[in-house]
């Protein structure tokens, strides 16, 4: 970062209004960080190449959709330029899988829907990570497809569903394939926004709505302090 050019600025790029960087926002701005937030397939993206910090946020297309939102040909170019300059990247569940691709691994749908608040289970390097402070924090799930750990990559986290959750890329990216950043007070905008995949996946609604008020408040605070550690070990 060049601190005489102002403060560093984050590139936000968001699928959907109500994914946007929840708790993770306050952690920004607290540290001074300037965000700024890109709709895909709305505004031009270029500026995600180059920011200081990128954030690129969920959403429940598909990776491999590319012939029906040819906007996510633009947004994988651009990440992959990023990623080979080595720019400092966080990636959240579409987001995640995005840097997945433009890694060169794959992405496919995995057996059934992880939907819902659970445990991720850590690796060695992960237990030695930024993600320590989980270890026994429930975090909110919301995907049906998986990945393939990226070569080069160090494994973080992983379910019994989906075994590949979560990883990093050197010390600059991290990929997570479930939501650290969901603030439980607006779940209700997930809960509508998704009415129609929660019921096609036969969740019970006011069962999540309860978990989300269970488990929240333990992630505001954990949610917080796993991307303030991250942020401390990147390499500016």
């Amino acid at each position: 970062m060049n601190a005489s050019s102002g403060p560093p600025q984050v590139a936000v790029v968001r699928h959907m209004a109500f994914e946007d960087p929840g708790l993770f926002a306050e952690v920004l701005a607290a540290r001074g960080f300037a965000s700024f937030t890109m709709d895909a397939g709305v505004d031009d993206l270029a500026a995600l190449e180059e920011a200081d910090l990128a954030v690129v946020l969920g959403g429940p297309i598909g990776v491999n959709e590319t012939e029906r939102y040819p906007f996510l040909k633009q947004e994988l170019q651009l990440l992959k330029k990023r990623l080979a300059a080595g720019r400092p990247t966080l990636g959240v569940c579409l987001g995640a899988q995005l840097i997945v691709r433009a890694l060169g691994a794959r992405v496919y749908p995995g057996g059934s829907k992880e939907i819902g608040w659970g445990s991720v289970q850590l690796t060695e390097a992960g237990k030695d990570s930024c993600l320590a402070v989980l270890e026994t924090q429930p975090v909110l799930h919301w995907h049906g497809d998986t990945f393939d750990c990226p070569a080069g990559a160090q494994l973080l986290a992983g379910t019994d569903t989906y075994p590949n959750q979560a990883f990093s890329y050197g010390r600059n990216v991290l990929a997570l394939q479930f939501h650290a950043e969901a603030d439980s007070r607006r779940i209700e905008q997930w809960l509508i926004g998704h009415t129609n995949e929660l019921s096609a996946a036969g969740i019970d609604i006011p069962a999540l709505r309860e978990a989300s008020r269970t488990h929240g408040e333990g992630l505001r605070k954990t949610g917080r302090r796993m991307l303030s550690d991250w942020l401390d070990q990147i390499e500016w």
